[in-house]
């Protein structure tokens, strides 16, 4: 390791031992819509990014959450598809939500964090942990949540965002929104572009075919019919282009192709003690992949999937609530490896809190979901909060969740394995909370048992057959911290993680590929005036790229620093405009086999509020 490299960890570890999370890291208010997320985690850490954290990281999901929270991400190349390990699982067990809504693919269970923008939200939120009462499966190692949050009153706002980076990258966002007392309206559009030929370090090439492009739009509307009614409509639309980078100049050039659409009516009801919500969704998700560029004909998938919820909350009184809710999600695919495959699903669930005393929250949680294509376990969740003092607090929780078999998984032409079961997994957690004047420190400890995990292995010359054989223990600690202080002289925040991480195979007691053991962030804001600047670490440990662990394969561990300025000008700094320096030290790194990064690159930008 370089004196350059010694130094900056001794800084980020310095940064560490002061940096606290609390459940909240914004300048601005956020607004959660999602009242089950708002309401029944409270025994669960949850974390809100807002636009203000947004505004500082690149406009694709990856780029947010690597520097803002312990996920690992897992990224083939620049741009190219970036897969979650949480808590030490896997890209399947991480639930992404939109607006309440689970959007994770039917096909391969996932989401990719290159194809989600998030200029489009108001919020991103992160929750540790097992999920799947309130979300169904995927939600193992955590959950995602994507946030449009109307706020009614009279306004007129427009904010557009443009930036010009290296490698002829081109981002543009704007976004309107306004509304009366009655009416809230909000939209937005986005997009991003690059040809995303940085030279390879040490290699004398540049990375060919790895080009991407992609525009997305946002719409949401409220309305209030009284004062007891409201009705809202979100949608969203996603249609992307990217290029597969080479590893070798003689690869076959290919491309891949996203266009999703998600729309949900939404109307909400109180009376009195008793409050209900109703959903209706429509979510559509296609693809296209070209082995090569020049041949029109793909391979594809398509899947079209209706959601009807409803949820109804009582309160007994001020300190105890309940909350039943029944669902049915229906969908129907058609793919060239999977013929035309389709579900239905249908869930109760059931969730009470209570605040029995003053410093003590208990709530617990059961769903039951019901299906011809798999036999589904019976879902729980409970936790406490105990505010011990006035500085400490400690929280408790344990849940049992899965994971149920995709379209690829049981369907695939050339092995599917529709006898899959799901994926269970038992979990448990201990969150220790502590604050003292301007510091927030959490310390969370928490072990994972899945079982039944869907592998898919070598079954005859040219077949490969999923199957239910692994067993994986995860278990580990994470710390997130915050510090902010505001003086004469300006206004400081730094904020930081840090994750040590176990995830094992049961069989073989190695761990899993591509989950480091240690991963790290930092972040240092300053403000004064008009003039605001901020500075990011990356720390991500060494990884095991062969599943026996042969550490002649280890992809080695990086640090990468980015830092900003920006100033504004007039009235309530309605322009500002800055710069970016990435990868600010040059770091010669991979987070693939094969797939090299940029080195130092930057990006200029202007942002305007009218």
């Amino acid at each position: 390791m370089t004196k350059k490299n010694y130094l900056l960890l001794g800084i980020f570890f310095w940064c560490h031992c002061i940096f606290a999370q609390g459940d909240l890291f914004a300048l601005r208010e956020v607004i959660v819509s999602d009242r089950q997320l708002r309401e029944y985690t409270t025994a669960q850490s949850v974390l809100v990014l807002n636009d203000s954290v947004i505004e500082k990281n690149g406009s694709a999901l990856v780029s947010l959450l690597n520097y803002n929270s312990t996920i690992y991400f897992k990224e083939n190349g620049l741009g190219m598809v970036a897969s979650p390990s949480f808590r030490g699982t896997t890209a399947q067990h991480t639930a992404v939500v939109w607006n309440g809504l689970n959007i994770n693919s039917q096909f391969n269970g996932q989401t990719d964090f290159n194809a989600v923008n998030t200029q489009n939200f108001d919020g991103v939120i992160v929750r540790p942990g097992g999920g799947s009462v309130l979300y169904g499966s995927s939600a193992i190692g955590g959950s995602v949540h994507l946030d449009n949050a109307l706020r009614f009153g009279t306004r007129f706002t427009n904010e557009f965002r443009g930036s010009y980076g290296s490698f002829s990258t081109v981002g543009a966002n704007y976004r309107i929104a306004t509304g009366s007392n009655r009416w809230a309206v909000q939209a937005g559009i986005s997009r991003q572009q690059s040809s995303n030929d940085f030279e390879f370090p040490q290699e004398g090439r540049r990375n060919e075919n790895g080009q991407y492009y992609n525009t997305s739009g946002q719409f949401s509307l409220g309305y209030k019919i009284n004062e007891d009614n409201l009705v809202y409509l979100h949608s969203v639309i996603f249609d992307g282009d990217r290029y597969f980078s080479l590893i070798s100049p003689t690869d076959t050039r290919t491309k891949y192709h996203d266009f999703n659409t998600r729309t949900m009516l939404e109307w909400q009801n109180v009376s009195g003690a008793f409050s209900s919500r109703l959903k209706a969704a429509f979510l559509t998700e296609r693809y296209d992949y070209f082995g090569q560029i020049d041949n029109p004909a793909s391979n594809y998938g398509q899947a079209q999937t209706f959601v009807a919820k409803y949820d109804g909350r009582y309160a007994f009184n001020a300190s105890t609530q309940i909350n039943a809710s029944a669902d049915f999600t229906q969908t129907d695919a058609t793919g060239s490896d999977v013929g035309k495959p389709s579900r239905q699903i249908s869930s109760l669930a059931v969730l009470v809190k209570s605040r029995p005393w003053k410093k003590w929250l208990f709530e617990a949680g059961l769903r039951q979901e019901i299906t011809a294509n798999y036999d589904s376990p019976l879902l729980f969740s409970a936790g406490i909060e105990w505010q011990v003092f006035r500085c400490y607090g400690l929280k408790i929780s344990g849940s049992k969740n899965f994971r149920i078999p995709t379209f690829n998984d049981l369907y695939w032409f050339d092995g599917g394995n529709p006898a899959l079961r799901p994926e269970t997994s038992l979990q448990g957690e201990i969150g220790n909370q502590f604050s003292y004047r301007n510091w927030k420190l959490r310390v969370t400890g928490y072990y994972i048992v899945i079982d039944d995990m869907i592998q898919w292995l070598p079954g005859t010359v040219t077949t490969w057959r999923p199957e239910n054989v692994n067993k994986v223990t995860s278990y580990g600690v994470e710390n997130t911290l915050e510090w902010e202080r505001k003086t004469a002289s300006g206004h400081w925040k730094i904020f930081g993680t840090y994750a040590y991480t176990i995830s094992e195979n049961d069989r073989t007691g190695k761990q899993l590929i591509y989950v480091p053991f240690h991963k790290t962030t930092g972040a240092l804001a300053y403000t004064w005036r008009n003039i605001s600047a901020d500075y990011q670490i990356l720390y991500v440990g060494e990884v095991f790229t062969r599943s026996d662990n042969d550490a002649r394969y280890n992809l080695n561990a990086y640090t990468v620093s980015n830092i900003g300025i920006s100033y504004g000008f007039g009235k309530q700094q309605m322009v500002r405009v800055g710069a970016r320096v990435l990868n600010l030290f040059d770091e010669n790194y991979q987070v693939v086999a094969g797939r090299p990064f940029p080195g130092r690159n930057y990006n200029v930008f202007l942002n305007l509020k009218f």
